[in-house]
C-alpha cells in the first residue's frame, strides 16, 4: 500500500491526483515554487514543501529537490504528473533508487518511448507505419517539405515549427531548440513529415506487472492552436468499431514491445483514407485522460497507483465499454484576437456550473502568472450523445463566471457549435478552415450588447449612491436638471464602444439610450450583484460584478458574458505612450534583441523575442523605420506594456515594406 505521495508537478494536475488520493486514504504532498505558494493545491495537500524559486528549471525540474521534500515529509511514492518530469527516465530510476515508489512505467521504457526518436525507431522495427523522419538538417531533403521540427523530448506542442521551404529551416531549428530545452530540459529536435490536414487519434493503453495489458479506447485530439489541443472528445466520430479494434491492437502491441507498466498513449495521425501512422508515445497520462474516464467509468489515477502498488488490474478495466460520449476543451488566459497571447494577471471570480467536469488548478482570486502553461481549467461534459455532450458544454460554458482575465471562452463555445465540428468533420487544418478571430468574437445573444450596458450603467450608477457620504437619501439616478442625461461610456474592447445616456423623471420612469437608440426600460431592483430589469420587454436578472477600484464592470446573464473598461472622463495625459513605441504584449522574458540602436527597419521584421510561458513570442516592426531606442537586453523580464524598441516610421516606409 501507497500510504504517503508526493506530487511532483503543480495546478490542476497535482489537484486532480490529489483528489483520488484522499479518496484511497493516501496521505498527499505538494511541492510548490514562489509564484505558486498561494496557489489551491498547495492548500489541498496535507503537507506541502517549497522549492526556491519560480522557473521550471529551478523548481519542477529540479529532480533531487523533489526527492527531497519526499524524504523531509515521510513520502514513500511521487506520482509525476503530466509534463515537467513526467518522462524523465533518469528521474523515475532516482525516485526507484531512494527506495520510493515510482507511479509509471518502468525508466527503460521511459528512455525509449519517451524520447520520439527512439520511439520511432522501435516501431519502425516492429512494423508500426511510421511518417517519414530525419535527425539532421542534412537530410531534410528525404523527408520532403513541409516538414515539422519537433522536440524529442516533452509535448503540449513546444518545441515545434512548420517549415514549408529549405530557407526557413535553419531558423525553424533553432527556435524550436531553444523552446524545447526551456521547456524540458532537453534540446534535442528532429525532423518529421508533415501532413497537412488528418486527425489526431491517440489510444489510451494500461498495463500492470502481472502481463495485463489493454486499450482503453481512443480520443480524438485534432483541435489545435500552435500544435496544443484545445477540444477533446471520446470516443472519435471517425473511428468505427473495425478500425477501432485495429488501432488498439497496435496500440498494445507498442506497449509490450518495451515492457510497459501504468497509463500510457500511444498517438497516431489518422489520414482522411483510414491509413494511420505512429507519432509518439507519451509514457505517462495525458491532460485529456478525464474523456476515456467518463465513457469508461474507470478512475484512472486510482488505476496508475493500483498497478504501482503491485496489483493487477481490476476487472472492469480489463474489458471495458464504451457508454456515451465526452468532449473536454482547455479554458486559456490568452487573447483569441490577438493571435493566442498568453495573458496573466488575477482571475477575480471563477464559477462554472455543475452540470459539467471541471479539472482546474485556480479558484476565484488566484494569479495566473508567466512562469507556467497558460491553462485555467479542463471543462468536460458527458452525456448519451455527441451531440448533446456538446451542447452541455456550450452551455456550461456560456453561462461561467469568467471575470479578470481575457480567455478563449467564446472560441471554444463557437466550436462546440460550429456546424462541420458537429458534423464530426474536424482535423488539424480546422482552425485554418475557420477564422479564429471571427470564432473568438465576444459571443452574446441578440439583445445582449444593448441589455448588459444598460445592465453595467445601472450597476455604476447604483454602487454610487451607495459610497456617497452626502446627500445618502437622494434616489439613485435623481439630477437637479431632470433634462440633462447622465453618460457612461463603455469600452469592450477591439475598438468595442458603448454610450450609454440615461435619466431618471421625478416620476421614477427612467429614459435611457445606447448608442443613441431608445431603449425601453423598466428598472425593478439594484441589489446587491442583480440588477433586476424588463429590458424592451424581456424581464431579467442580470450579475454585475464591479472591481474594486471601479474601472472594470463584469455582466453575465442568460444572453452570455461582457466586460467593460469604464472610459474616464478626463483620461490623464501623462498615460499616453511615445509614437513608434513596441510593448511587450504580455509579460515574460526577453530572449533575444535582434537590433540595435539607429539599425533601419522594414514593415514586418522581427525585433525582439519573448518568452512567456514556456512559449517563444517575437514582436516584429509595424512599420519600416529606424531603430531610435533599444530599451531592453536579453534575459531581462518585462511586464505587459513595457516598451521594448522604439521605431521612427520612415517615409519611404510604404518602400521598405513592399
Amino acid at each position: 500500500m501507497i500510504r504517503t505521495l508526493l506530487v511532483a508537478n503543480r495546478g490542476e494536475i497535482a489537484r486532480r491526483v490529489f483528489r483520488t488520493a484522499r479518496a484511497m486514504g493516501i496521505a498527499t504532498v505538494a511541492v510548490f515554487s514562489d509564484a505558486d505558494a498561494d496557489m489551491p493545491f498547495v492548500r489541498d495537500a496535507d503537507h506541502a514543501v517549497r522549492l526556491p524559486g519560480n522557473t521550471p528549471a529551478e523548481t519542477y525540474l529540479d529532480g533531487a529537490a523533489v526527492i527531497a521534500a519526499a524524504a523531509a515529509t515521510g513520502a514513500d511514492a511521487i506520482h509525476p504528473g503530466y509534463g515537467f518530469l513526467s518522462e524523465n527516465a533518469a528521474f523515475a530510476q532516482a525516485v526507484a533508487d531512494a527506495g520510493l515508489t515510482w507511479v509509471g512505467p518502468p525508466p527503460a521504457a521511459i528512455e525509449s518511448m519517451g524520447s520520439k526518436l527512439e520511439s520511432k525507431r522501435m516501431m519502425r522495427e516492429a512494423g508500426v507505419p511510421t511518417l517519414p523522419w530525419a535527425e539532421s538538417v542534412a537530410d531534410a531533403a528525404e523527408v520532403g517539405f513541409p516538414l515539422l521540427v519537433k522536440a524529442s523530448a516533452g509535448g503540449g506542442g513546444r518545441g515545434m515549427r512548420i517549415v514549408r521551404e529549405a530557407e526557413s529551416l535553419a531558423e525553424a531549428v533553432e527556435g524550436a531548440e531553444r523552446e524545447a530545452g526551456s521547456a524540458f530540459g532537453d534540446a534535442t529536435v528532429f525532423l518529421e513529415r508533415y501532413l497537412d490536414a488528418p486527425r489526431h487519434v491517440e489510444v489510451q493503453v494500461f498495463a500492470d506487472t502481472h502481463g495485463n495489458v489493454v486499450s482503453l479506447f481512443e480520443r480524438e485530439c485534432s483541435i489545435q492552436r500552435r500544435h496544443q489541443k484545445i477540444v477533446e472528445e471520446a470516443p472519435s466520430p471517425a473511428v468505427d468499431d473495425a478500425l477501432r479494434q485495429e488501432m488498439g491492437d497496435a496500440a498494445v502491441a507498442a506497449a509490450k514491445a518495451v515492457g510497459y507498466v501504468g497509463a500510457g498513449t500511444v498517438e497516431f495521425v489518422l489520414g482522411p483514407d483510414g491509413n494511420y501512422y505512429f507519432l509518439e508515445m507519451n509514457t505517462r497520462l495525458q491532460v485529456e485522460h478525464p474523456v476515456t474516464e467518463l465513457i469508461t467509468g474507470l478512475d484512472l489515477v486510482r488505476l496508475q497507483l493500483v498497478v504501482a502498488a503491485g496489483d493487477p488490474l481490476p476487472p472492469e478495466a480489463l474489458a471495458p465499454v464504451i457508454s456515451g460520449h465526452a468532449i473536454e476543451v482547455r479554458l486559456y488566459a490568452e487573447d483569441v484576437l490577438n493571435g493566442f497571447l498568453p495573458v496573466t494577471g488575477r482571475l477575480s471570480r471563477f464559477v462554472v456550473p455543475d452540470t459539467v467536469r471541471v479539472d482546474s488548478g485556480v479558484e476565484s482570486g488566484s494569479v495566473v502568472s508567466p512562469y507556467y502553461d497558460a491553462m485555467v481549467a479542463k471543462v468536460v461534459a458527458h452525456a448519451p450523445s455527441r451531440a448533446e455532450a456538446a451542447a452541455v458544454l456550450a452551455t456550461a460554458l456560456r453561462r461561467s463566471h469568467i471575470h479578470g482575465l481575457t480567455t478563449n471562452r467564446d472560441l471554444l463555445v463557437q466550436i462546440l457549435r460550429e456546424p462541420e465540428f458537429l458534423a464530426g468533420g474536424t482535423d488539424t487544418a480546422y482552425l485554418d478552415r475557420h477564422d479564429p478571430a471571427e470564432l473568438g468574437a465576444p459571443l452574446l445573444l441578440a439583445g445582449g450588447a444593448t441589455a448588459h450596458a444598460v445592465a453595467a450603467a445601472l450597476a455604476l450608477q447604483a454602487d454610487r449612491r451607495d459610497q456617497a457620504v452626502v446627500q445618502q437619501r437622494i434616489p439613485s439616478g435623481w439630477r437637479n436638471n431632470p433634462s440633462t442625461d447622465q453618460q457612461l461610456v463603455l469600452d469592450a474592447g477591439n475598438d468595442d464602444l458603448r454610450t450609454v445616456q440615461y435619466r431618471f423623471a421625478r416620476d421614477g420612469e427612467l429614459a435611457v439610450t445606447v448608442d443613441g437608440n431608445p431603449v425601453d426600460v423598466v428598472l425593478h431592483a439594484v441589489a446587491g450583484h442583480v440588477v433586476d430589469a424588463t429590458i424592451n420587454g424581456v424581464r431579467r436578472a442580470l450579475r454585475v460584478i464591479i472591481s474594486a477600484d471601479g474601472a472594470t464592470v463584469y455582466v453575465d446573464s442568460p444572453l452570455g458574458a461582457s466586460s467593460y473598461r469604464v472610459v474616464p472622463r478626463f483620461p490623464d495625459p501623462t498615460d499616453a505612450i511615445a509614437a513608434g513605441s513596441l510593448v511587450a504584449p504580455m509579460p515574460g522574458a526577453v530572449v533575444r534583441v535582434l537590433v540595435e540602436s539607429g539599425d533601419s527597419v522594414a514593415k514586418g521584421q522581427p525585433l525582439v523575442v519573448l518568452e512567456a510561458m514556456k512559449m517563444e513570442h517575437t514582436v516584429a516592426s509595424p512599420t519600416g523605420g529606424t531603430v531610435s531606442d533599444v530599451r531592453v537586453t536579453a534575459g531581462q523580464q518585462v511586464d505587459a506594456g513595457a516598451v521594448l524598441v522604439v521605431v521612427d516610421e520612415s517615409e519611404t516606409a510604404g518602400n521598405q515594406a513592399g
